[in-house]
């Protein structure tokens, strides 16, 4: 067993790496913010396919804004000339828009890089920028007063705020905000007011990953924190911001994302909930423990009790409250964001036994009943115990 917490995303190995649980055996190549001069480079070709996302569910249209936040208190992390820390975020929420112009899933310089980091050199920028979304871009919310919960995602590391929007449109459909996070300098490519951020934290994760995911779970709990101000505060930088129910707040990420969830919640009160999905707790929480309610949710391969993921091992008997060890047969590191279903659409396959569509239909289902059962006490016995309709979703207790 590697004593390195990364693994490769994809079932092939070529690519898409990310902080995760540990690989078997040998430890897998770092990622690098380019590929080598010597990578063969196949040229793009564009399939003329436009990708679809999965309808959502709920029984709202949803819409879609975006917001440039920047904290003058802290230089950031990885730049630290830089003497302020800049934040992409976009917001999903309810409207009763249902026309308009749908929002943009990514820039093709954004995909592009992406593309490149990810060594992915084969699939089209093009196409896979101009994926298709749900939200209307920039309608006017609906809800009455402190009437929307709030859930902050936080992505995988390199991987854009855009990588959850199948959750987060989910998630906005059903009545929540949802605030997506690009944590600049953190993936291969996220556009910034001042140009296109780089992945700048590569070089440190290739150096000493577990010591670069300490950092980027505590910065990541300071970005976190710091849009919470800037939602709830006073001058919020939404101008809805009245609609937060600021009793209900609530964070899930993926990968290091996921991590950062359980950090924030042991350093800021006011996240109630929090979830897991495959990410490594890079950041252990205290020995005191977490009482408020927690979800973890990954492959079977490395997530289940025992099976390679000391830190899970490790933390969930640390959480004293309500909480829930899940795993995915025959699902992957990168089964819970938008990539595996995007691709499939690009005929490229991942060799990963539960589709794309199946592993998203999954997560929205039991990510939505965590908070609809802790934000909104709404009864949930999908989160009870073993599902005839998900058979692939298995119980652990620790």
């Amino acid at each position: 067993m590697s004593a390195t917490p990364l693994r490769g995303v994809l079932a092939t190995g070529v690519a898409l790496l990310a902080f995760a649980a540990p690989a078997a055996a040998v430890p897998t190549p770092a990622p690098s913010a380019s590929p080598p001069a010597s990578t063969p480079r196949p040229a793009p070709t564009d399939p003329g396919v436009t990708p679809v996302l999965p309808q959502p569910t709920g029984p709202r249209a949803v819409g879609t804004t975006t917001l440039h936040l920047v904290d003058d208190s802290r230089p950031d992390p990885w730049a630290p000339e830089e003497k302020a820390r800049e934040l992409m975020v976009s917001l999903w929420y309810p409207t009763k828009a249902t026309s308009g112009p749908r929002a943009t899933y990514m820039t093709t310089e954004e995909a592009e890089m992406m593309l490149q980091g990810q060594k992915l050199f084969q699939l089209s920028p093009a196409a896979v920028g101009r994926t298709r979304t749900h939200a209307v871009a920039d309608a006017p919310p609906a809800g009455r007063k402190r009437s929307l919960p709030l859930v902050v995602l936080s992505p995988g590391f390199t991987m854009p705020r855009t990588s959850l929007t199948s959750l987060a449109e989910e998630l906005a459909s059903r009545g929540y905000l949802v605030a997506g996070i690009d944590h600049k300098y953190e993936s291969y490519g996220a556009k910034f007011p001042g140009g296109l951020a780089t992945c700048l934290a590569c070089a440190e994760q290739e150096q000493d990953a577990h010591k670069a995911g300490d950092k980027i779970t505590r910065g990541r709990q300071a970005d976190v924190s710091f849009v919470l101000d800037r939602l709830t505060g006073p001058n919020p930088a939404w101008k809805h911001s009245a609609l937060i129910d600021r009793t209900k707040i609530a964070m899930g990420g993926h990968s290091v994302g996921g991590n950062s969830s359980a950090w924030t919640m042991v350093k800021d009160s006011r996240v109630r909930a929090g979830v897991n999905l495959d990410g490594w707790f890079f950041v252990p929480l205290p020995e005191s423990g977490l009482s408020r309610p927690f979800m973890v949710i990954g492959d079977d391969q490395f997530s289940k009790p025992g099976a390679g993921n000391a830190s899970w091992d490790r933390d969930f008997t640390r959480m004293t409250g309500w909480k829930r060890w899940l795993t995915l047969a025959g699902g992957h590191h990168a089964s819970y964001t938008d990539f595996p279903l995007i691709l499939k659409q690009l005929d490229f396959d991942l060799g990963v036994p539960v589709s794309g569509a199946r592993s998203m239909e999954i997560t929205r289902a039991y990510v939505g009943a965590f908070y609809d059962l802790h934000l909104r006490k709404r009864p949930q016995p999908l989160l009870n115990g073993p599902s005839k309709r998900y058979p692939e979703v298995k119980f652990h207790t620790r």
